[in-house]
């Protein structure tokens, strides 16, 4: 007999619930959270950027690109765990999230060149990145653009760099009913990840399901 836990039953719930209850928000992130809600780009759990935090302070990651800025959620995670000169690039289409994201990192009391918001598609962002030149890659975008942002972003990164994908978990993915443009999208990224052999790949049970690899 199987002695786990079902998916959604009550234990799994009060093991999410510990996950995300380990690390609690400080002030300043629980209002950019408060800012995301307001502006319904639902920032990332809190256990998930705990784990952010702890990628980048492993790496001792001097510049780290995002895919997605929303309210500075997980650009406060990142900044967090990078060195105290490194910088951030943040990408996002929307004018509205940039600004609450200065705004979040000015009441962190991170001066305005430790970060660099760059509003644009990440398609088209990604390609005039450096090559070669972050320590970190973290996407939390449009699923149905994973795909094509991750070859970009494999190739920003430098031997031994991180790649992280938001979201790519449950049901959405593993039902094979599920044939909605997101869903195929993230079935994509994820297989794309375990078959490509310069990355070391996981799937971490935090937040939406944290796919990383490192580039080996």
């Amino acid at each position: 007999m199987n002695s786990g836990t079902h998916a959604g039953s009550p234990a799994e719930a009060a093991d999410a619930d510990l996950v995300d209850g380990y690390v609690p928000d400080d002030e300043v992130l629980a209002a950019a959270r408060a800012r995301s809600a307001d502006l319904g780009c639902g920032p990332l759990s809190a256990g998930a950027g705990a784990t952010l935090r702890f990628l980048a302070t492993t790496l001792r990651a001097k510049a780290v690109v995002e895919v997605g800025t929303g309210a500075g959620v997980s650009g406060l995670c990142l900044l967090g765990g990078m060195v105290d000169d490194g910088i951030l690039t943040s990408i996002d289409i929307e004018p509205e999230y940039h600004r609450a994201a200065r705004a979040a990192f000015r009441e962190a009391g991170y001066p305005p060149g430790r970060t660099r918001l760059i509003m644009g598609r990440a398609l088209d962002v990604l390609p005039r990145l450096t090559p070669g030149g972050y320590d970190l890659v973290f996407v939390d975008s449009a699923p149905v653009e994973y795909p094509s942002c991750y070859e970009k972003a494999v190739a920003l990164l430098r031997p031994g760099g991180i790649l992280a994908f938001h979201n790519v978990s449950g049901t959405r993915v593993t039902d094979p009913s599920r044939r909605d443009p997101d869903t195929l999208a993230l079935r994509e990224v994820a297989r794309a990840f375990r078959e490509d052999e310069r990355l070391v790949p996981a799937l971490l049970p935090v937040g939406g399901g944290l796919l990383v690899a490192a580039i080996a």
